[in-house]
């Protein structure tokens, strides 16, 4: 079993930056696709950011390129989503989420990829 813990979350300011953490309580971690998801009041969970074992494969949702960047230390068992130029529509629950198959090719985009989650860190940027 893996244990995820977010940290990071905050409220800011349209504009501004933050950056999340995710630790991951087992060494094995460096072997897993990592992804970012995000859930706002009243609506589904949605895809952020991945990248893979290795940190080589990343892909971002649309609503996010250019200004989120996602990237890991597996020497620290952590998973980073650097965001900036936050936006009102950024507001949300923000989950990390862990692959348990190691080794991935592919990284994976929707929910159902991954089997870890963390609890959650709150979002909330203010116009």
């Amino acid at each position: 079993q893996v244990q995820l813990v977010e940290s990071g979350g905050g409220l800011v300011q349209a504009g501004g930056s933050l950056r999340l953490s995710c630790a991951a309580s087992k060494r094995t971690f460096s072997n897993s696709a990592m992804g970012w998801f995000r859930q706002a009041p009243g609506k589904e969970r949605e895809f952020v950011a991945a990248i893979s074992w290795s940190g080589a494969i990343i892909n971002y949702a649309d609503s996010v390129k250019g200004r989120f960047t996602i990237s890991r230390d597996n020497a620290k068992n952590t998973v980073y989503l650097q965001m900036n130029s936050l936006k009102p529509e950024d507001t949300a629950v923000y989950y990390c989420a862990a692959d348990s198959v190691p080794f991935r090719v592919v990284v994976g985009t929707t929910t159902t990829r991954y089997d870890y989650w963390g609890q959650g860190t709150q979002v909330t940027v203010s116009s």
